[in-house]
């Protein structure tokens, strides 16, 4: 697949303020106007995904099935052991990996000859077909907003229309309220807001998500399901916030934020089967608390140190509304989480300098509790706590220890089979034994046996999509780093050198796996840098 995509801006702003007395009321107006071009030519290069042919299999469990093959063309081809993978063979899987054979696919195959008369494929194909979409976004936003301050209290009134045009339209008027309060004699600010606001599918391959499922080449490379979605429509989001500032005399200053977003229409991201090419989709609703800090401590006789800390609960409810395809199964209204939902995380520094023109000692503390990992294999006999579980491919058995196999399937991705590489980048081993980037384990692994030293896999019967997901493993990262601002005490020309260790134990950890947006990272290996500057 290739991509050539056009988001051209244009718009024009303009506002007035006027401050009298206790009011600082200001009124505007925004127009922007966006021109939306999508061309992409798509081609299909895995040789099994469109066969027209079908042989059975053993599986480890004695059960037979079938499975697509390559080398063929046509169905009426299919004699002996290989059966046509169309509709009226009862054996055909039919699944979204292995979907039935379509001759209008077969066009654009790359891994096929010549397509065969049969195909009846259109006069001007050339082995890609090229989706071509356009649309322009315009959006009108109008607003006033008044900051009143009187003694210790600041007060924050606004409202604001947002008028949006786009392959949809939407028209919503948004107040926002928010009010601050310093208490001066214990060196605090008490804080809250509220603000409500219309919310706009992302723009990239909006028309491709937007339509691509009523196009007949696209709907079965989109994992498109009936009803076919409709286009992605304008949402709208409560938002709150609730803060607190403390000062503790002139050592400790705290700052702290709870956050809380509830969205109708929640937006996400899909991806177009095994490309990085990704575009928006739309879920019944979404709930996004938080909370984040602060805490630092003001130079003290040489010392200092800042610790920040976050918390992210990112929790989408079915069904999934709009956009191309899907990516999570369920019954309505169950949740799921998104793989940027992580329970804790917090970064320390430290600093000391004991004299003032001397050098500097710095250490920096990382934890991770971990991100989501949604694409893991996962394994449940029973529906667990809640009464929805997302586990394909789980194989239960009495007989084997953990009661059955785990299936080398992706969960949450359509229950695509991961290869040989990915199960290497997960850690994941099968009765102590690792895969490897070329040696897959067994497609069937009892559940007792299967495991992971980078990925928290939920033990048998434990996985939740939304209350026990798996989840990248947590890790605590080191840093160290000493330097010299002024290395000869010079006044108008200095040198400064700087020494810096990044992930001193060199821990080998995942950032995350197979993410919608980025697929797979690790962290930073250990690196040593130094750096010489001169300064004039």
């Amino acid at each position: 697949m290739a991509q050539d995509r056009t988001l051209t801006n244009t718009g024009v702003r303009s506002d007035v303020s006027y401050v009298k007395g206790i009011n600082n009321i200001k009124v505007g107006a925004s127009y922007e106007q966006t021109f939306l071009r999508e061309h992409e030519p798509i081609g299909i290069v895995d040789p099994i995904f469109n066969a027209p042919c079908i042989t059975a299999y053993t599986t480890p469990l004695s059960a037979t099935g079938y499975v697509p093959v390559p080398g063929f063309t046509d169905p009426s081809q299919c004699t002996g052991i290989y059966q046509p993978n169309v509709a009226t063979n009862a054996n055909a899987p039919n699944t979204p990996f292995y979907p039935l054979f379509s001759p209008l696919l077969a066009c654009y195959d790359l891994t096929r000859p010549t397509p065969s008369p049969n195909d009846n494929c259109p006069s001007s194909t050339s082995g890609l077909y090229t989706f071509n979409g356009r649309t322009d976004v315009k959006e009108l936003a109008l607003y006033v907003r008044d900051v009143i301050t009187k003694g210790n209290w600041s007060l924050n009134l606004g409202i604001r229309g947002d008028l949006y045009n786009g392959i949809t339209v939407g028209r919503q008027a948004e107040p926002r309220l928010g009010v601050a309060y310093n208490v001066k004699q214990t060196n605090t600010i008490l804080r809250v807001s509220y603000a409500r606001t219309l919310e706009s599918p992302f723009n990239e391959n909006l028309v491709l998500s937007s339509v691509g499922c009523a196009n007949p080449v696209l709907a079965p490379l989109l994992l498109c399901t009936a009803p076919v979605p409709n286009p992605l429509s304008v949402g709208f989001r409560n938002e709150f916030h609730a803060g607190l500032e403390q000062a503790f005399g002139r050592y400790v200053v705290f700052s702290g934020e709870w956050i809380s977003k509830y969205t109708h229409n929640g937006f996400d991201s899909s991806v177009l089967g095994n490309t990085p090419i990704t575009y928006p989709i739309e879920w019944h609703n979404s709930k996004i608390p938080g909370y984040a800090g602060r805490v630092s401590v003001p130079d003290l006789h040489g010392f200092s140190a800042l610790m920040v800390f976050s918390s992210v609960s990112a929790r989408f409810f079915n069904p999934q509304v709009a956009g191309a395809g899907a990516t999570v199964g369920g019954p309505p209204g169950t949740p799921f989480r998104i793989d940027h939902d992580e329970r804790f995380n917090q970064t320390t520094h430290f600093q000391y300098q004991p004299w003032k023109l001397g050098p500097w000692l710095g250490f920096n503390w990382r934890y991770d509790s971990g991100l989501v990992a949604g694409a893991t294999p996962c394994f449940a006999t029973t529906q667990g706590p809640l009464p929805y579980n997302d586990c394909p491919g789980s194989i239960p058995n009495s007989s084997v220890p953990g009661g059955g196999y785990v299936s080398m399937l992706a969960a949450n991705v359509g229950g695509v089979p991961l290869s040989a590489d990915q199960e290497a980048e997960a850690g994941f081993s099968c009765d102590g034994v690792r895969a490897t980037p070329t040696v897959p384990l067994p497609y069937n692994c009892p559940a007792a046996e299967f495991g992971s030293n980078l990925i928290q896999v939920p033990a048998p019967n434990t996985e939740n999509d939304d209350k026990h997901p798996p989840r990248v493993a947590s890790r605590n990262l080191f840093d160290l780093a000493v330097g010299d601002d002024n290395l000869f005490k010079g006044d108008h020309y200095k040198w400064s050198l700087t020494l810096t260790a990044i992930n001193v134990a060199n821990r080998l950890a995942l950032y995350n796996f197979l993410s919608t947006f980025s697929g797979t990272h690790y962290v930073t290996p250990r690196a040593l840098t130094a750096q010489l500057g001169f300064h004039f």
